[in-house]
């Protein structure tokens, strides 16, 4: 009786040995080595989409090539949230508003990081621009002014992106009062919170509305005339700078991307992210 129970106990710690090696194994693929891979991505007209698909080889010859099957998010937070409840999922964010609900993966062997990313080490980055058309009001001159200030640029810094202005000055306030309109990419908007919290700090008889629109919207709103300041994560286009669009860089920023906490996989390829994009690696087993 006693041999049978000790039979017993020792099949199970076996069985339980047997799984715990087949999760610790398999590439580094973790749970979800077998699983068919979903793929999120932007929509169509974010500036955070343009730049990652040009910058990992997803737009080829000018197209697009992202796999038909990808579920499309429109914002930052929704790639963030659909990957953090997906252990299959896959997606690219903004470096600065990486949190610990996913994983960002290595790329090429290099981590996201913001000293990687100064250094030119780590290949996926793209500029914050801010664009206007026009001669541009006093109120909305002045606030681009605290942006490029030493005063803004620390709080770039402080919110996880790279300044572009080391040698700034420090800003002083105007006492301007009125109202500032900004439209554009869900990127660029919580930073662009933040400093329009304390632009209105230092001058209280401003408001600023920010809508989080997506750079293509932002960019035609600014075209149109229906916002003072554009926000764009991606270079404008010679069709849209003919129409009298200017854009100035006021930081850089890391695209991350990631993947669920519980994946096992943590580098891959430039090459790697784009076949997975364009559908040409669809599980994760085939992740070597």
């Amino acid at each position: 009786m006693k041999k049978s129970k000790l039979a017993k106990v020792l099949t199970v710690s076996l069985a339980a040995l047997m799984v715990f090696g087949l999760a610790s194994c398999g590439g580094g693929s973790g749970k979800v080595s077998d699983k068919d891979i979903t793929v999120i991505s932007r929509e169509e007209g974010s500036g955070t989409r343009d730049a990652f698909t040009e910058l990992t080889g997803v737009l080829q010859d000018d197209v697009d090539k992202t796999v038909d099957t990808a579920e499309i998010s429109n914002s930052t937070s929704v790639v963030t949230q659909s990957v953090a409840g997906n252990d299959a999922a896959i997606g690219y964010i903004s470096l600065g508003s990486l949190d610990d609900t996913v994983k960002a993966v290595k790329v090429d062997g290099v981590e996201a990081t913001v000293d990687n990313i100064k250094s030119g080490d780590y290949k996926i980055q793209r500029p914050f621009n801010i664009v206007t058309k026009g001669e541009v009001k006093e109120l909305p001159a002045d606030f681009i002014k605290f942006i490029m200030s030493k005063d803004g640029q620390k709080i770039i810094e402080d919110e996880g992106y790279i300044s572009v202005n080391e040698n700034a000055e420090a800003y002083k306030a105007s006492g301007l009062k009125g109202s500032i309109t900004l439209a554009g990419s869900t990127s660029v908007s919580p930073v662009m919170e933040v400093l329009a919290d304390k632009y209105k700090e230092l001058n209280s008889g401003v408001t600023i509305e920010i809508q989080q629109t997506g750079s293509g919207a932002g960019i035609q709103s600014t075209t149109e005339g229906v916002c003072d300041i554009g926000m764009a994560s991606r270079e404008l286009k010679d069709e849209e700078t003919s129409q009298g669009l200017k854009s100035e860089e006021i930081a850089l920023d890391g695209i991350a991307v990631i993947v669920n906490k519980d994946n096992g996989v943590e580098d891959l390829s430039m090459d790697q992210i784009m076949k997975i994009f364009t559908g040409e690696i669809t599980n994760w087993a085939d992740v070597k």
